[in-house]
């Protein structure tokens, strides 16, 4: 995963350290680079963007934020686009000239060439911000699912956006006042109903399947705009499937799934717990790669609650390079500082 945080202000100015400020404690999610714009510590403008990277695609040249050809457009992005080398061939043929290889530049070409529409053509996950210097406005969106996280703060004059919430309190302008009237309602259920509620008060989430458009105006307060471009499609086939036809387009549909979250130019595996679906998913790629494969289990000291045999019992069958991390209850509370 990659980290991504930015800042808005109604009153352009330096902000270089606070933005720095608010990116590095997202040096968790990206150990291997950070990233800057504008480039110039001294620099004038309404909007500071940062990034943490962890390199996975073109790790030479993927860094970020990234511009596009004539630097008007500027993105930091977390995530994976599993089509986007499918996507580059007509996006290419439109004109767009790439210097990369990494599905970030698809993210920022297709935007360019149809602008929001283009998330209907992405097959991934991921969370983006995107900053156009000409209309001074700026672009964030979620996946889906929800899968990426994406936070914002907005008072009016200052808006901060981070992948994680505790990126945000390093503004001065967002402190850590609790949303009490949540409470009752996260301890009943174990979430907020309101997709876009947090348990901090004025700090929000961008909801799974929308987009937030900011616009820097002259005079006026920020006010983001939000708007939904997905929803879970309803059946359309009136006439259903008999079990043989279901099987077959289940297999198909999982494998093609599966296979498109193999792409990576750096080595990859998978957490492997016995159950279901991570053993289903590690016989999968087993088979479409042919080749050795790294399974990892974490499991507890207590047999009674552990799952390692059925991992175990998983990797030797499918014949995967298997590795086992045993914990204990003091292992636990040593750590539940670091978690919380």
């Amino acid at each position: 995963m990659c980290g991504i945080a930015g800042l808005v202000h109604r009153e352009a100015g330096s902000q270089r350290a606070l933005v720095e400020s608010i990116t590095t404690r997202l040096a968790h999610r990206g150990p291997d680079g950070a990233g800057y714009w504008p480039a110039e510590a001294e620099a004038r403008s309404h909007a500071w963007l940062g990034h943490r990277r962890l390199s996975i695609i073109d790790v030479a040249a993927g860094a970020q934020p990234m511009c596009n050809e004539d630097a008007t457009l500027w993105i930091i992005y977390n995530g994976e686009i599993f089509n986007h080398a499918a996507l580059r061939p007509g996006l290419e043929a439109a004109g767009h000239r790439y210097r990369t290889h990494c599905d970030t530049e698809t993210v920022l070409h297709a935007w360019e060439q149809s602008g929001a529409d283009c998330l209907r053509e992405f097959r991934g996950m991921f969370a983006f911000a995107l900053w156009d210097t000409k209309r001074q406005e700026l672009f964030c969106v979620r996946d889906r699912l929800g899968i990426k996280p994406l936070y914002y703060y907005c008072d009016g004059g200052h808006f901060v956006f981070a992948s994680e919430i505790k990126a945000l309190l390093a503004h001065p302008a967002v402190s850590a006042r609790p949303d009490v009237s949540g409470f009752a309602e996260y301890l009943a259920f174990g979430f907020r109903s309101a997709p876009d509620r947090t348990l901090f008060e004025g700090i929000r989430a961008v909801p799974p399947g929308h987009w937030l458009r900011l616009r820097v105006k002259p005079g006026e307060a920020l006010m983001p705009e939000i708007h939904r471009y997905w929803d879970a499609p309803t059946p359309s086939r009136e006439t259903p499937m008999d079990e043989p036809e279901a099987v077959e387009e289940l297999y198909r549909r999982f494998e093609e799934t599966v296979r498109m979250r193999l792409m990576s130019d750096v080595p990859l595996g998978m957490f492997l717990s016995g159950g279901v679906d991570s053993s289903a998913i590690a016989a999968m790629i087993r088979r479409i790669t042919g080749g050795p494969l790294k399974t990892f289990a974490v499991g507890y000291d207590d047999p009674r609650y552990s799952e390692l045999p059925w991992a175990k019992q998983v990797s030797e069958h499918i014949g995967s390079e298997h590795s086992e991390v045993k914990i204990g209850g003091r292992d636990f509370f040593e750590v539940l500082p670091d978690l919380i």
